[in-house]
């Protein structure tokens, strides 16, 4: 089964699991990020609180220094203060006067004493939020005023390594990866058994819907049905009440169908009774002269000429028949005469509904096509096209062909085709059997021209009658069988 890109093509067993799976997905990435951010936020006010103890209790320490200016004093409470707050990773930290200017460093040889702080750092004496993170770099600024008395005196600035925090976020968020895909997979796989089990139903009816189109009526098993005690088992219930009526309306149209057949063979045996009676009747008049008048030259002379005439009738009215009807046909071949005969099998039809035919063959002499089938076709059309015509109407027929197919062009001037027969003509495949609101003669030919692989193109209405084309490819190995 080939899938497209629309999701709304694809069935349910594929469509339901692939929902649940993104469902979850979906609802995973929220709670990750929902989880994630709840640690940042706890972890930033941690570090607040730990950096906060940190900067009150070097404030503290270093107020009467940085009101003295005791460089010496201020680096040896900021050196110890590096052992003394383990909590807080500080890589460094610097007490500025109020001017900007380095009293003091944990680090005197990258902040000089009396040299102005770096203008990153000088930023954040003016900022007013006391944390700063940087997580592309792992680390965090904290700064505190000095005051006395509501005096700005100076500056902490501090710089924190924040990278084992960060460290725990990432083994945080790949733990939650883990897991949450675990359990997206876990419930995919069971929203995939479950929707399975949940749409068998529906697949198997549509399986026997299929088979139903494809022309095989069946009913869905006895087991199927007495599994489903729900809504299901009332659907396929009715399903094979349906199959079985549609079985019967099969066995009916079959019976039609044989009844039709019968009936447009009794119009042919009638109209060939008649095409051969009728010249008999005369060569039997012919004969009577004969024994009568047969010593004169004249009557004798024009006497064989209407015998003559009338048995070549009667010979081309058997050999069409015996063309047409023929099973065991030798060769697949067409001849452009055997086409021609039709005219001969068609001639009582024409005559009882006071039709006259227009025939244009252009044909060559031999094409290579099945040539059974096609006059199949052919007659079947000119019968239909003949009971559509209204009284002195006219039926053309246009056989021609190219290097690649063979045209059959039949036109009449009746009232054009039902809805339903032209719907039917421009179909692609053809139940074995005809179906019941469309003749045996359309279903024949479009059984036939599907067969050979052709195509047929109709126009129709009621002001300009039915056209109906033909067109069949040429091949050399193709041979049909035409019951």
């Amino acid at each position: 089964m080939r899938l497209s890109f629309r999701p709304s093509t694809w069935p349910l067993q594929l469509k339901v699991p692939m929902l649940v799976a993104g469902l979850m997905i979906a609802v995973s990435i929220v709670l990750s990020h929902m989880v994630l951010r709840r640690l940042a936020q706890d972890q930033e006010t941690h570090l607040h609180q730990l950096t906060g103890s940190y900067l009150d209790g070097l404030s503290t320490a270093v107020l009467p220094y940085v009101i003295r200016r005791d460089v010496w004093e201020t680096f040896d409470i900021l050196d110890r203060a590096r052992d003394r707050y383990t909590g807080v990773k500080a890589r460094y930290a610097v007490v500025a006067l109020k001017d900007g200017s380095v009293l003091a460093a944990s680090d005197p040889k990258q902040f000089p004493v009396g040299r102005p702080l770096p203008r990153q750092l000088a930023g954040h004496m003016g900022s007013t939020q006391e944390l700063v993170l940087d997580e592309k770099q792992g680390l965090a600024w904290v700064s505190r005023v000095v005051r006395q008395e509501n005096i700005d005196l100076g500056s902490i600035i501090a710089e924190i390594d924040i990278s084992d925090l960060l460290r725990v976020r990432r083994e945080v968020l790949l733990a939650l990866i883990l897991a949450n895909g675990a359990v997206t997979l876990l419930f995919a796989a069971v929203g995939y058994a479950l929707a399975r089990r949940m749409v068998r139903p529906i697949s198997l009816l549509t399986s026997y819907v299929d088979r139903v189109r494809d022309g095989a009526v069946l009913p869905i098993p006895h087991q199927h049905v007495a599994d489903q005690a729900t809504e299901f088992g009332r659907l396929f219930a009715s399903f094979n009440d349906m199959a079985a009526a549609l079985r019967e309306r099969e066995a009916l149209t079959l019976r039609l169908a044989e009844e039709e057949k019968v009936a447009m063979l009794g119009k042919l045996a009638s109209g060939m009774a008649h095409e051969v009676n009728n010249p008999l009747g005369g060569m039997l008049n012919l004969v009577d002269t004969l024994r009568k008048h047969g010593h004169d030259q004249q009557v004798r002379l024009r006497s064989l000429d209407l015998l003559e005439r009338g048995l070549i009738g009667i010979r081309n009215v058997v050999r069409a028949t015996l063309t047409t009807y023929k099973q065991d046909a030798p060769s697949s071949k067409l001849l452009r005469s055997e086409l021609d005969d039709l005219q001969f099998l068609i001639q009582h039809e024409m005559s009882r509904h006071r039709a006259s035919l227009r025939w244009t063959n252009v044909l060559p002499e031999q094409i290579d096509v099945d040539g059974a089938a096609v006059r199949q076709i052919a007659l079947n059309l000119l019968l239909n096209a003949c009971a559509a015509s209204p009284t002195d109407g006219v039926v053309e027929v246009e056989a021609c062909s190219d290097e690649e197919s063979l045209m059959l062009i039949i036109r009449d001037q009746g009232p054009g085709l039902p809805a339903n027969a032209i719907d039917y003509y421009g179909r692609s495949s053809f139940a074995e059997q005809p179906p019941p609101n469309v003749g045996l003669g359309i279903w024949t030919v479009c059984l036939l021209v599907s067969r050979l692989g052709g195509r047929i193109k109709v126009v129709s209405n009621r002001q300009d009658g039915t056209i109906i084309r033909v067109v069949l490819p040429l091949h050399g190995e193709t041979r049909l069988a035409v019951a």
